[in-house]
């Protein structure tokens, strides 16, 4: 699953030049068969209610995702652990 807001992070990541990723961003996830995880309010206020180990709005709104949602995060990011969410962890 791809979440809305790592499609919107990489959206805003694109408008200000900091990263080169496919124009066709959601051609590109349904072709590689990946299903959308839309944003929810239960999403949200899970996002918001997460103890402060991380500040970025994007990851947060990631691990209540995958909390929610019972599905695994995969990420490099060491601050992910804290939260108790299934994590692959990638080098």
């Amino acid at each position: 699953m791809v979440s809305a807001a790592t499609a919107w992070e990489i959206a805003i990541k694109q408008a200000v030049g900091r990263l080169d990723a496919p124009a066709d961003l959601l051609d590109a996830v349904e072709a590689n068969n990946f299903e959308t995880l839309p944003l929810t309010v239960a999403h949200a206020l899970a996002a918001g209610s997460l103890p402060p180990h991380h500040s970025d709005p994007f990851d947060r709104m990631l691990i209540a995702q995958a909390g929610a949602e019972s599905l695994t995060l995969i990420s490099v990011d060491k601050r992910f652990p804290p939260y108790g969410v299934d994590l692959l962890p990638l080098s």
